[in-house]
């Protein structure tokens, strides 16, 4: 925008940073490192909040742009229980350059997401990546036995509000957060919902999301339990959604989901043992299949 680029011409300036921050769950946070709040593009940028950011480092070409945003969980907005709990995980960073005299005059410098972000005496350090981090990750498939594809995505294709595939349950007893007993989930194999998702769907824990490491069924009901503690407290009566897993077995995605078509791995990939195989005379050596 010219007008901030006149601004700053003339020598005499008067400009701060901003930051807007979208969590997934998509609850919109401003803040600014000015001594009074800013509005502009229907967000307030607090001043109350503590936030400061380093220098940013960016580049020509398709380095990732990068920098860290520091402060103190000092405001209601930035909480250690919300960070903890995963609600700012990949959340949108906008970051402008503004002149807090007149608003309109700014430039946008950064947009990315929130990366690593660390917690150390009442305060906050977060990582910000550039949009070129997406363009970092690995693409393509990989030659291996196990499926590559996440259960329900595009490659999988296989619809997990199927009915028999997820279930929706008032949570019962709660142990160390990790551990959900139910007196009677009847319908269910045991072990069905084994590295499936589990998702709060109310109560303070709200819409985080973790993966099941086990699904035990006894004579005195069932067990679920989660690989690790959602970052909140899941209280007796919050509904819980738990959707079936896969452990991305050729058999298990033929017999359990019928979805064989869209299958993602190798299964008949040669082992270590055939690989460091020498000639022999015995056997059939005609060069057919090895699969029977």
């Amino acid at each position: 925008m010219a007008g901030i680029d006149e601004h700053l011409a003339t020598g005499d300036t008067s400009v701060c940073r901003a930051w807007a921050v979208v969590r997934p769950d998509g609850q919109v946070f401003g803040f600014t490192d000015h001594d009074t709040d800013l509005e502009f593009d229907g967000i307030v940028f607090l001043a109350r909040s503590g936030v400061t950011a380093k220098a940013l480092q960016q580049s020509s070409g398709l380095a990732v742009d990068n920098s860290e945003a520091m402060g103190a969980l000092s405001h209601v907005s930035l909480t250690e229980a919300d960070i903890l709990a995963g609600r700012y995980d990949g959340a949108e960073v906008r970051a402008w350059l503004v002149n807090w005299a007149e608003v309109s005059e700014r430039r946008l410098q950064f947009r990315g997401s929130l990366g690593e972000i660390e917690r150390s005496g009442g305060g906050f350090r977060a990582e910000l990546r550039g949009l070129a981090e997406a363009l970092n990750q690995p693409r393509g498939r990989v030659y291996q036995k196990p499926c590559s594809a996440v259960l329900g995505d595009d490659f999988c294709r296989f619809n997990l509000a199927s009915p028999g595939f997820n279930t929706e349950v008032a949570a019962e007893v709660v142990v160390d957060q990790t551990q959900f007993r139910f007196a009677s989930l009847p319908g269910f194999d045991d072990r069905w919902f084994e590295a499936g998702r589990f998702q709060v769907l109310s109560g303070a824990t709200t819409g985080l999301v973790g993966v099941i490491k086990n699904d035990r069924l006894s004579a005195d009901g069932r067990m679920v339990e989660l690989w690790q503690a959602l970052g909140g407290d899941v209280a007796a009566g919050d509904i819980l959604r738990l959707e079936a897993g896969c452990d991305k077995r050729a058999d298990t995605c033929r017999l359990k989901f019928n979805n064989f078509v869209n299958f993602r791995g190798f299964p008949q990939v040669p082992g270590e043992d055939w690989l460091m195989a020498y000639p022999s005379r015995l056997g059939l050596n005609n060069g057919g299949s090895l699969v029977g």
